[in-house]
């Protein structure tokens, strides 16, 4: 079979070991050929393709990053884009495409299988909010980035009797900020599920003051939001611009900036933030994102062969599955109560 292959959205530390595991598994195993989509759906929207043999993913396992490049192209933005992007494949004879994203490239692959195309998902996004899998890949070690953050603050914090406020990553759920803020022993933990209020955070931190800890970290989603006593602007996240992409997105960031001095303002503690942003999705993945991905890869491939067309790979307990890329695509994947659970039992109450 001749099968395209396209990575879209935000990158991410595994997107090179999918893309090599598809690859060898394809040309080993099926005598497969492979095309790169560059870009993810600019590629396919304006047919810009690069050749994909053993030679090309050869090395590329350890790579942050991804061969293919990326971008927020939505061709639905297009008149007739999603059209122009079907009748691209077919002049490239591809007999099936593989894409690898979150729910935005998710969405477009759907439509596509909708009209007739032959698709395959692989599930892509380090806020882990994804559903129909139990993890996607380039989470862990986005989690392992920010824990290694928190304990570096951890020390300046104590050494300058200071609140620091560290910023992750975490658009409408929290799964980096909990597990990163419990895993670095963060004394408050704000998530996008759950809105907060300014008093309840300065009390908090007050109390620790009195028990004789002087000094605090506060771990932030970007997406988390003040509750209705802080602004008027109170249920939407902080922005860092009011564009928005074409997936209609806004760039957040910028809410550990704001809660800093919130939180200095109510209690007196001198206050910093860290914004960790991009630093999260770069460099090398993790051992278990290696492994994770090349799952993915591999089973990308098969579903391929098995004609799993209009689904998408998943990790379900210790197994590789498929499921719908209707389900998957549905709704957000949330940190569940017992995840928070475990967060409010290592608090005060």
């Amino acid at each position: 079979m001749r099968i395209g292959i396209l990575t879209g959205g935000g990158d991410c530390p595994g997107l090179n070991a999918v893309i090599r595991a598809a690859v060898r598994k394809g040309i080993f195993h099926y005598d497969d050929e492979f095309v790169g989509y560059v870009e993810g759906w600019r590629g396919v929207f304006e047919n810009i393709t690069m050749q994909l043999d053993l030679k090309s993913v050869s090395g590329i396992l350890p790579r942050g990053g991804t061969i293919l490049r990326t971008s927020r192209t939505n061709p639905r933005k297009h008149e007739g884009g999603l059209q122009r992007c079907s009748d691209n494949l077919t002049a490239n004879r591809i007999d099936c495409l593989i894409a690898i994203g979150g729910d935005d490239t998710l969405s477009v692959a759907y439509q596509l299988h909708e009209m007739g195309v032959k698709v395959v998902g692989v599930p892509k996004t380090i806020d882990n909010d994804l559903c129909g899998t139990d993890q996607c890949f380039g989470f862990d070690t986005a989690v392992n980035i920010a824990t290694e953050a928190i304990d570096r603050v951890h020390t300046t914090a104590e050494a300058h009797n200071r609140v620091i406020v560290v910023e992750v990553m975490g658009r409408n759920s929290g799964w980096i900020a909990i597990q990163s803020g419990v895993a670095g022993g963060a004394d408050v933990i704000l998530i996008p599920e759950r809105t907060f209020d300014i008093a309840s955070v300065a009390d908090k931190l007050k109390r620790r003051h009195e028990r004789g800890s002087f000094f605090s970290v506060v771990v932030v989603a970007e997406g988390a939001t003040f509750s209705s006593d802080m602004d008027p602007d109170h249920g939407t996240p902080i922005v860092s611009e009011l564009s928005k992409d074409e997936f209609n997105h806004a760039r957040l960031g910028g809410i550990g900036n704001v809660l800093a001095k919130e939180i200095e303002r109510a209690t007196g503690f001198e206050t910093r933030a860290v914004v960790l942003g991009h630093i999260q999705r770069g460099g090398s993945p993790t051992a278990l994102d290696r492994m994770l991905a090349t799952r993915y890869g591999l089973g990308a491939t098969d579903a391929v062969h098995a004609g799993k067309f209009g689904d998408m790979v998943a990790l379900k307990g210790t197994d590789i599955v498929t499921v719908p890329l209707k389900d998957a695509i549905q709704r957000t994947r949330l940190v569940g109560q017992d995840l928070i659970d475990v967060a409010i039992g290592l608090g005060d109450k």
